[in-house]
């Protein structure tokens, strides 16, 4: 199964074909936005986009960002509980 992240853009390049910074959860990383860019790449800071294999592929809403945000740490949470069950099994 393939996942898209939710982050924000928080610094561009001059031209669509330069790697913009995304923030999500706090790590900045360096993602493709030549997907997303229509026209001016600047208009893009600050908004919140999907982002799967470094790559910008879709802008999103700040609320669905951050709504996707919650349930992605909220699994990561159930990750850790049902390998604590787990390893209990095991003894």
């Amino acid at each position: 199964m393939c996942l898209g992240v939710p982050g924000q853009i928080v610094k561009m390049g001059d031209n669509a074909l330069q790697l913009a910074t995304v923030e999500v959860c706090g790590v900045k990383r360096k993602v493709n936005i030549s997907l997303i860019c229509e026209s001016d790449p600047t208009e893009l800071l600050g908004k919140w986009v999907l982002v799967h294999v470094g790559f910008a592929m879709s802008i999103i809403d700040e609320q669905e960002a951050k709504q996707t945000q919650e349930a992605l740490i909220a699994m990561s949470q159930l990750d850790h509980e049902v390998d604590d069950f787990l390893r209990l099994d095991q003894q």
